[in-house]
């Protein structure tokens, strides 16, 4: 067994290695290049598109549930305890080269939703769409679409269940000594409730629970910021500086070169995210809308609120405080910058706000488990996916998961590949799309 361990972590960073997160960010400045920069145009129309109406087109929730949806798989753990792992590891300056994966990634997002709409079917459960359906109706590559939805539907066990499970488990029992078999059970029945009840119930409950849970946060990083105004320009200082320039070494913190800087900005830029993986169209396609531009539109501003938005607003928190200098460990050093400010409350304020952001993962992530499963051996198959899923959330919260955290990585990985090449092969199609939408509105 730790042959194996050993081996899936060794694959894990091959996979996550220079040439990956090359090609997440490549594809991303390719179709921005190709799109004319489009994010950094429309975005207003996009973010008014987001509270459209749209209830006698086709599809299963709303743009706005949809949305809600995708950012409950991508805003969690990485916005806390990435951010802080990319600062300690990479300086500063990791944070300027996320908010580079986040502008680029929001051609990618939107690349990737427009495909998903254009290619999605009606099936017994709903609409059903993502990079296993455009890779095989579009791209004419079937075969690549089932390795895409193996790759989903294992990575939705692992980082989009057990370890959420997991983390939530660990974080209650170190902040408020609850046990984890009692997190567990609750965590299970909620995920039953929710799940059990397919996308219009998941639509429902993330359209509640995932802009409070991010008004909360951000409100909280506002706040803390607030009282530390006159240290905000020197943190921005600090990311700049340091994105072109060595970290020195200073107090606890043990310096960072511009490679690295580079290496673990990118890094939790895209694990935060997910633009490239593919994972957040499959939400999209459930969207109810008649053009897959307008629905893509609004995808996009989903890298736009997860790491431009949240992640900055833990960088600013951990980069106006001192813990960042005092050898905190990455895993606590949000909830440390916070407790700096807040004290006590604080601590607990993150702890609360992890769980909940790790509990919206594995909301988000079933339902893309759900669709792989049921393109890889049809509609009949979901009812037992939706047991399992739920029975591994409490395996998850009382399971050490060193082995499932590799695992899930390099399924993550795995995902990425034939997800990039479907955007390359079929990016003249996205340009026919969004060039066609634009032009009508013109007119």
């Amino acid at each position: 067994m730790q042959a194996i361990e050993e081996l899936v972590a060794t694959l894990s960073g091959i996979i996550w290695g220079p040439i990956m997160l090359t090609l997440l960010v490549g594809t991303g400045l390719y179709l921005s290049i190709l799109l004319k920069g489009m994010q950094f145009r429309v975005l207003p129309h996009a973010i008014r598109l987001i509270f459209s109406s749209n209830k006698d087109d086709e599809g299963d929730i709303s743009q706005f549930a949809a949305l809600m949806t995708a950012l409950a798989a991508t805003v969690g753990i990485g916005n806390i305890v990435g951010v802080a792992t990319a600062i300690t590891f990479g300086g500063p300056g990791a944070v300027f080269w996320m908010w580079i994966t986040g502008l680029v990634g929001m051609a990618t997002k939107y690349s990737e939703a427009v495909l998903a709409v254009k290619y999605r079917e009606k099936g017994e459960h709903g609409m059903r769409g993502g990079p296993m359906y455009y890779l095989s109706k579009g791209a004419g590559l079937p075969w690549l679409g089932t390795l895409f939805a193996i790759f989903t539907a294992c990575a939705a066990f692992g980082i989009g269940n057990m370890t959420q499970s997991n983390a939530t488990a660990k974080i209650f029992e170190t902040t408020f000594q609850i046990p984890t078999e009692i997190t567990g059970v609750v965590l299970t029945l909620l995920t039953g409730l929710v799940i059990l009840g397919g996308i219009k119930a998941i639509g429902k409950f993330t359209s509640v629970l995932v802009p409070l849970m991010i008004v909360c946060y951000v409100g909280c990083s506002l706040w803390v910021l607030a009282l530390h105004i006159n240290e905000i320009p020197a943190a921005f200082g600090l990311i700049f500086h340091h994105a072109f320039n060595p970290s020195a070494a200073s107090g606890g913190f043990i310096g960072a070169t511009i490679a690295a800087a580079m290496r673990y900005g990118i890094a939790r830029g895209v694990f935060s995210n997910e633009s490239g993986l593919g994972s957040a169209p499959i939400a999209a396609a459930a969207a109810r809308t008649n053009d897959p531009v307008k629905q893509a539109l609004v995808s996009m501003t989903q890298t736009f609120i997860d790491t431009l938005l949240v992640c900055t607003m833990t960088a600013l928190v951990i980069l106006t405080a001192s813990s960042w200098t005092q050898g905190v460990s990455a895993g606590e050093l949000t909830s440390a910058s916070i407790a700096e400010t807040l004290g006590v409350p604080g601590s607990i304020f993150v702890a609360v706000a992890t769980a909940f952001f790790a509990f919206s993962t594995l909301i988000g992530w079933s339902y893309y488990g759900e669709k792989s499963i049921e393109f890889l051996f049809g509609g009949k198959a979901i009812k037992v996916y939706r047991v399992f899923f739920t029975a591994a959330v409490m395996v998850g919260a009382i399971t050490s998961l060193e082995f499932v955290w590799h695992f899930s990585d390099l399924m993550n990985g795995l995902m990425a590949i034939p997800n990039l090449i479907g955007l390359l092969l079929l990016s003249k199609i996205i340009k026919q799309e969004t060039d066609r939408y634009f032009t009508g509105l013109k007119k």
